[in-house]
């Protein structure tokens, strides 16, 4: 694989989206990245097809627009069949390029292209309501409780350190119960998931973010668990279910070339 970068300036390439069965087809208003928006075709070799889309190398790419097309693609397909996700960027020089690379690691792609039959991704995650967690924290630990009523009402300047410490004993209180919390989910949702990965905190505030690995026959059962999971904690977190996507978070193209 080339990176677009590094082709020469008003050459055209494929970016790849992702690895599919040889039978799937794109459809009619599938969108690729770029402006005007590519045509979505298939490069078909053996068991397999890469969906790609025509770019041109000097045209810059990353915008939010190509990033939501990619996306968009990718779990529009996760719906109907199962998909390996390329790393979003990855342009080669045209089609002998993909069938090389087809080639090369069709056994692996097919075996991963099994394990991920009728399988979705979902991604729960959830935000402290930034009052409540403070106010929480403070009826359950005395001592910053004692160090809050000590800078309340007084200047800045003269209670610096203490609010210092008051706030990385609020910050180490956030991290630690957004421990608890990430483990709790996993526990609750577990019995209806195949897999599940843990996810980096995108802000301070973050109480979860985990991504799992759901059969389709128990989509209904897994949306329930994070519904009843999500009135439990109302007041606390305010949570965000995404999906069904593509299985970004367990599997890409990319991992298994490398």
């Amino acid at each position: 694989m080339t990176d677009e970068q590094a082709q020469p300036a008003g050459e055209a390439g494929l970016f790849i989206y992702g690895i599919v069965p040889s039978d799937v087809e794109p459809t009619p208003d599938a969108e690729g990245v770029g402006n005007p928006p590519g045509e979505v075709t298939a490069v078909r070799h053996g068991d397999l097809a890469a969906l790609v889309s025509e770019v041109g190398l000097e045209e810059p790419m990353g915008r939010p627009a190509d990033l939501t097309a990619y996306q968009t693609l990718l779990d529009g397909t996760a719906a109907v069949a199962p998909v390996l996700p390329v790393r979003f960027g990855t342009v080669v020089t045209g089609p002998d390029a993909v069938e090389d690379l087809l080639e090369a690691h069709h056994d692996r792609f097919a075996a991963a292209l099994d394990e991920f039959e009728d399988r979705l991704q979902y991604t729960v995650n959830g935000r402290f309501d930034e009052e409540e967690m403070i106010s929480d924290f403070l009826a359950e630990n005395p001592s910053a409780a004692a160090l809050a009523d000590q800078v309340r009402g007084r200047p800045e300047a003269e209670s610096r350190e203490q609010r210092i410490r008051l706030g990385e004993m609020i910050s180490q209180g956030v991290e630690l119960r957004r421990e608890a919390e990430n483990q709790a989910l996993i526990d609750a949702l577990t019995p209806y998931a195949v897999a599940h990965a843990p996810r980096p905190p995108s802000s301070e505030l973050d109480a979860m973010n985990v991504a799992f690995l759901v059969a389709t026959d128990d989509e209904e059962d897994f949306v329930r668990a994070v519904e009843d999971f999500a009135e439990q904690r109302r007041d606390l977190v305010r949570m965000r279910l995404l999906g069904p996507l593509a299985p970004y978070d367990f599997v890409s193209a990319h991992q298994l070339v490398e």
